[in-house]
């Protein structure tokens, strides 16, 4: 049941489930995973409806290796828990629950889930954009099911009242180290001018530099600049390469360290070096499709 880490979520695109022509365009896109989203982009008039036009349009299916992921409404409202029981006949890779504030509610959802035999394999994402979320996080990221984090920086942004990315910074961290302790996923939150090029390129460099495995997208525009950021360059391919290369050899000699353009590489390093060459693996055999 465990997704390989090494599996590409460079781009995650958000995609509002009412619109078949959109979902239909994502097949085409060059995105590593989609969210089909049942909550915010979805007006309340619509909802029963997009359910449906959703479950349809995952059991055509067409949409190769992207992973897919279904945001359902929360429990909280009139919708959650049909949305579940609706889009199991589709069988979803992946359901992302909005709002998560504690391991209570990833146990209540993997509930629903153990219960379809339909769902035995769907993995479970939280949104993580509440404060009593944030603090919890280690305790999700533990949870029955749980696939990954994304995060909800506006949501968060307005629950700390904070006007800045760099006031989350904290809380951006803290999902990370959880994430990263439970071996899960952790893609960044939305930008939201979408016409900005300059501004995503330095969220971008950022969020990887964080340590983020991809970024949250509400534009297909984004795409491109997302999955330069989040995917090995050439440089970190051939410096990868370089470190696997001359470690092994120093064992060869006995030796349990290398020095590669002035810097020591131990086993660590290695280790790195190669999910490195295997995420560009990935990306590789998905982009040949």
């Amino acid at each position: 049941m465990s997704q390989p880490m090494s599996q590409p979520c460079r781009s995650v695109l958000y995609i509002p489930a009412s619109r078949a022509r959109a979902m239909e365009k994502a097949k085409t896109l060059p995105i590593d995973a989609i969210i089909f989203d049942l909550e915010d982009a979805v007006a309340a008039d619509e909802k029963i409806a997009a359910r449906d036009t959703l479950t349809e349009t995952l059991q055509e299916g067409g949409f190769g290796p992207r992973l897919q992921i279904v945001r359902i409404n929360g429990f909280d409202t009139e919708w959650g828990a049909d949305d579940v029981a609706r889009v199991a006949d589709a069988a979803p890779q992946a359901v992302l629950l909005p709002k998560v504030n504690s391991a209570k509610d990833i146990k209540a959802l993997a509930a629903l889930l153990d219960a379809n035999p339909k769902t035995k394999e769907t993995r479970i994402w939280a949104m993580m954009e509440t404060p009593l979320g944030i603090l919890n996080a280690a305790e999700i990221a533990a949870a029955p099911r749980m696939a990954g984090f994304v995060m909800g920086t506006n949501d968060l942004a307005k629950d700390l009242n904070a006007r800045t990315r760099e006031a989350m910074t904290s809380a951006l961290q803290i999902c990370l180290l959880a994430a990263r302790a439970h071996g899960i996923f952790c893609v960044d939150g939305v930008y939201n001018a979408f016409k900005d090029e300059d501004g995503l390129r330095d969220e971008c460099q950022q969020g990887r530099d964080f340590g983020f495995d991809g970024k949250t997208l509400i534009h297909p525009a984004q795409v491109a600049i997302a999955n330069e950021f989040f995917g090995p360059s050439e440089a970190e391919i051939d410096l990868a390469q370089r470190q696997i290369a001359a470690y092994t050899e120093a064992l060869t000699k006995g030796e349990g360290v290398a020095v590669v353009d002035g810097k020591i590489v131990e086993n660590l390093h290695v280790e790195t070096a190669r999910a490195t060459l295997a995420k560009a693996e990935a990306i590789a055999a998905l982009e040949a499709l």
